[in-house]
């Protein structure tokens, strides 16, 4: 990405704010929520949000009804995809199975097969816009602020974050509705950093690149300057007039903090990640370079709170039609998960870093005539890391075949009395684990998945 492109994707990024009323109960403020809110910050949590844009399918990671699911479905799942192999969970071999099963065993990750929508399904809702908006702010009602907006604004209310944390909030895919905006806007020192995954650095003033400079010239003191013709009285000149001829807002902020971003920026791209010998990061693979990318900088900034990613670089997951490429994209996706746990683990990050991986909705279960999936309501939630205060259970939640007797009707749900939850509790649970001690409140009354912490 180049530097123009980059700052305008930073300066782009909208400040996130928090709406003063829930619509579901009008007496109570959200204000009020934030700043009497005490929280229990013991976790030192730190998390990467992954989010599968388009809604993936959730047959990756349950395979336990496919034998009725092909008997059932109108296309042959057999001859077009060349390669159905249940793991010893059920998951699906080819499509990142083998990599489930290592970060199962290792007590890594624990597989949802149950967030399901109630709320959803009563209304017939699996519309990509309302559903992606629902799950990034973790409530039904559309106008609230997104979640990572309203942790932001706690954090600050508890004084866990203030105008001397380094970068809390960082996005590695642009803007998302994790920031919405409200009413109240974010401080400039809480809105989201943009980064790119090659972590070129749009906050520096030079025109060589930090990473490309010898161990030689890193030491020689003001080499940069010398060498672009830039000086202290100059740079302090710059920030200045910076300050006191623009307005109050995006750019302003940005000035503002530009120094010590660029500072910090030049000492991640120059880190080395730790040998992981079979684990190593996929090589040419652009959704491997940001998760690295985004490892590096939680282990290196305890101040970052949480990083967004989006799945670019595998492709997306509305796989209406030639739904083939979904196993590569999902081998591809856990191959790297599996790798960003070895990171962590090298980084000795692994009771303090969780990763979290989901999307809008999952789909259903019928590969139609165009050989693909139409949308569905029930989606596999994964848990990766946080072993400083998740409890991971391995797999949870069974799931039966519903057959609507209607050709393209061909769902997962629930199995009667398995443990299932709605989406908006991914947003409890992420409440909780920074110290939010009743985050039903901010989530339309779902609770936290309660299954990580007991």
């Amino acid at each position: 990405m180049q530097r123009r492109e980059f700052m305008k994707l930073s300066l782009a990024l909208g400040t996130a704010v928090l709406l003063p009323d829930f619509t579901y109960s009008k007496e109570l403020n959200l204000s009020e929520i934030i700043f009497s809110t005490g929280i229990n910050n013991t976790n030192q949590a730190q998390t990467i949000l992954i989010f599968m844009y388009g809604g993936a399918s959730q047959l990756g990671g349950n395979l336990t009804n496919i034998g009725e699911i092909k008997e059932a479905s109108q296309s042959d799942y057999d001859s077009y995809f060349r390669g159905i192999t249940p793991t010893t969970n059920n998951c699906w071999q080819e499509a990142g199975g083998t990599h489930m099963e290592t970060l199962l065993a290792n007590g890594d990750m624990t597989l949802f097969r149950c967030c399901y929508s109630k709320v959803r399904e009563e209304t017939n809702n699996k519309a990509h816009g309302s559903c992606t908006t629902q799950n990034q702010k973790g409530s039904f009602d559309d106008d609230n602020a997104g979640i990572l907006a309203n942790l932001a604004k706690i954090l600050e209310a508890n004084g866990v974050v203030d105008e001397n944390t380094l970068m809390p909030f960082v996005t590695l895919e642009g803007e998302s509705k994790f920031y919405a905006e409200g009413r109240v806007p974010l401080e400039g020192y809480l809105k989201p950093v943009g980064i790119s995954e090659e972590l070129d650095n749009p906050y520096s003033r030079y025109s060589r690149d930090w990473r490309y400079y010898t161990p030689e010239e890193r030491e020689i003191p003001d080499y940069r300057d010398n060498e672009n013709g830039f000086d202290a009285a100059l740079h302090a000149k710059m920030d200045t007039l910076a300050q006191n001829n623009n307005d109050a807002g995006k750019i302003k902020d940005a000035f503002e903090r530009r120094s010590s971003l660029d500072t910090f920026i030049d000492d991640i791209s120059t880190s080395v990640t730790p040998d992981m010998g079979e684990d190593a990061y996929p090589t040419n693979n652009r959704f491997a370079d940001k998760l690295e990318t985004a490892v590096k900088i939680l282990s290196k900034n305890q101040d970052t709170k949480v990083i967004t990613i989006g799945t670019g670089g595998l492709g997306g997951w509305d796989d209406h039609n030639e739904a083939r490429d979904y196993v590569t994209r999902t081998e591809s996706l856990f191959r790297t998960l599996r790798s960003a746990m070895a990171h962590i683990k090298a980084e000795g990050k692994e009771d303090s870093i969780n990763i979290m991986v989901f999307g809008e909705f999952g789909r259903n279960v019928n590969l139609n005539s165009a050989l693909g999936w139409d949308h569905g309501n029930l989606q596999n939630f994964y848990v990766l890391g946080g072993k400083g205060y998740f409890n991971h259970k391995g797999v949870v939640g069974e799931t039966v075949l519903e057959n609507t007797g209607q050709i393209n009707r061909l769902y997962l749900k629930p199995k009667e009395g398995s443990y299932q939850f709605e989406p908006m509790s991914i947003a409890a649970t992420i409440y909780k684990i920074y110290g939010i001690e009743n985050p039903e409140n901010l989530t339309n009354n779902n609770k936290e998945i309660e299954q990580l912490f007991s």
